[in-house]
């Protein structure tokens, strides 16, 4: 498994009022906060490190991880988004090729990482992304992103989602001149040379990025 990168850098807006006072990755569910629910996942991999940004309210994510062998990749002067902070975070992870994960989504089932990490084919990929159907998508707001081609390569518009875990390589970035930007721009470049493919998770995933979507989240723990 390649470095990897937990995106915790975000303001979450949406995650009002609760983000006034704490990151979106710090709120709880079912008793565990996503970050550590994230890290659980990571730690089940054989990643050789781990890196994690912060941005807002980040001192309590730093305070978190306080003692642990994770880095942080420190956004607090400027919120760089997915495709920035990535960049930005690349000293750290120390590789071409790393993982990315999202922490406020919860999953159930395999772990998508190991999943990643066993389809990955570096000699015909430069992005292998966990995809969910829109149908088993709780809490999804909105249509798909993607589908596939029969050999698994990405395709823009489609009932698939990007369920917020990845392996992609980073060198690309470079031609990339903004600061502060998506990691979708990343994808479209290896999208049009047919380098990105997809892997549909077979479990359950829940979105968790409103209040409402908390108990969602829970109930889909529940059931096992």
């Amino acid at each position: 498994m390649p470095p990897l990168m937990i995106f915790a850098a975000g303001r979450g807006t949406r995650m009002a009022p609760l983000t006034d006072r704490m990151p979106k990755p710090m709120i709880p569910v079912a008793g565990q906060t996503l970050l550590d629910r994230a890290l659980d996942m990571a730690r089940k991999t054989d990643a050789s490190r781990i890196v994690v940004n912060i941005h807002h309210l980040g001192d309590q994510i730093r305070d978190r991880l306080a003692g642990t062998d994770v880095l942080i990749s420190d956004e607090s002067d400027a919120l760089l988004e997915t495709g920035g902070g990535l960049r930005k975070a690349l000293p750290l992870l120390g590789a071409e090729v790393v993982a990315t994960l999202n922490p406020d989504v919860v999953w159930a089932g395999p772990n998508p990482l190991v999943q990643l990490a066993g389809a990955w084919d570096g000699k015909r990929m430069d992005a292998l992304l966990s995809l969910v159907p829109v149908a088993r998508a709780r809490g999804r707001v909105g249509g798909g992103d993607f589908s596939m081609d029969p050999q698994g390569r990405l395709i823009r518009r489609g009932d698939l989602i990007y369920g917020g875990a990845q392996i992609i390589r980073t060198d690309r970035l470079a031609e990339i001149k903004e600061e502060s930007f998506s990691i979708n721009r990343l994808w479209d470049l290896l999208i049009a040379d047919g380098r990105a493919f997809g892997l549909i998770h077979p479990g359950g995933w829940c979105d968790v990025g409103r209040p409402d979507c908390i108990p969602l989240a829970e109930e889909m723990l529940a059931a096992g």
